[in-house]
């Protein structure tokens, strides 16, 4: 991860987070959509497909690329055309799936799930030791409210491929919650199980902070005196162990190295800040330095408004 100096970066919300390439990307994307040629070019099909080679079988990285670059084009026909054009290029198939899929999450329920499993298999076959297939399809059968049993088997074939996939196991721990298909107990369940087998490291860390931070915003989104009391949340043993755990292990400068790392940094600071503990949340803002990442800011409103009012409070680069 490259990391800026301390002076306070302007706050700005980036998908990329602090991958140069995909927020190049990203910008030839957009201008490309705004002048109403992303499909009919052979430029778009050529610069995604540069950028998600590069990674080789860095899987971490290409998983935190197509799901960004999926979310992006979720509402271009882009993808789906590349995979028409190119039917065993295994990059087109799970782009085009994974966009129709976040398209699916907007609207509540896939368009075209045979087509998306469709895909997904066929680029499985393509690319066996791929794990960004199974993940699109681990995310479809909980949109799907598939059964535990099913989504666990999906969840294995990620894990077979990558171990410590971030991606699945934030998809497995919401599911496992009690708006998906579990309940409390059983996140605590998963979460202890996470704890006990991943590096300190691993691109799936964030896992049992995720689970608090959720927790938290659960609680504030009742409302009235529970919603009032959600701040002793971080008071509790257990949470307070968590937190400080994460500040432990994340909080030096190149402590964290995996794709989506700024994004945890993020989670880190929006949990410290909730619970009141400015003085350990100052360096990670200036670590941050004004990557924000849109969740979990936006559980407040803006989220760049809301991180700036947060890294504001906590002192952090004045």
């Amino acid at each position: 991860m490259a990391f800026l100096s301390s002076r306070r970066g302007r706050a700005r919300l980036a998908p990329e987070l602090d991958d140069a390439g995909l927020g190049r990307l990203l910008k030839s994307l957009q201008a490309a959509t705004g002048a109403g040629t992303i499909a009919t070019t052979d430029l778009y099909m050529a610069q995604v497909s540069r950028l998600l080679d590069q990674g080789g079988a860095d899987w971490d990285r290409r998983t935190h690329r197509l799901s960004v670059l999926a979310h992006c084009l979720s509402a271009s026909h882009g993808p789906r055309a590349w995979a028409t054009r190119e039917p065993r290029n295994a990059s087109a198939l799970v782009l085009s799936a994974w966009a129709q899929l976040e398209r699916g999450r907007s609207l509540g329920r896939p368009q075209d799930a045979v087509g998306i499993i469709g895909s997904c298999l066929r680029a499985a076959e393509l690319a066996p030791k791929d794990p960004t297939p199974w993940v699109v399809l681990l995310g479809l059968s909980r949109l799907e409210r598939r059964s535990q049993p099913e989504v666990f088997s999906l969840w294995h074939e990620v894990l077979t491929r990558d171990r410590w996939n971030r991606a699945a196991y934030l998809s497995m721990l919401r599911f496992l919650g009690p708006q998906e298909m579990g309940s409390r107990v059983q996140v605590l369940d998963f979460v202890d199980a996470v704890r006990a087998g991943a590096p300190a490291d691993a691109p799936c860390a964030a896992t049992e902070l995720t689970a608090e931070v959720l927790h938290y915003q659960s609680v504030l989104a009742r409302g009235g005196v529970e919603a009032l009391m959600a701040r002793t949340h971080w008071t509790h043993f257990s949470t307070a162990q968590a937190l400080g755990r994460a500040v432990c292990t994340w909080g030096r400068p190149g402590a964290v190295r995996h794709a989506a790392a700024v994004a945890d940094l993020n989670l880190l600071a929006y949990a410290l800040m909730a619970a009141e503990r400015r003085v350990e949340a100052r360096p990670v803002f200036e670590v941050i330095n004004g990557t924000v990442a849109a969740w979990p800011w936006s559980a407040g409103g803006d989220p760049v408004s809301e991180f700036e009012r947060a890294r504001i409070r906590s002192g952090a680069g004045v």
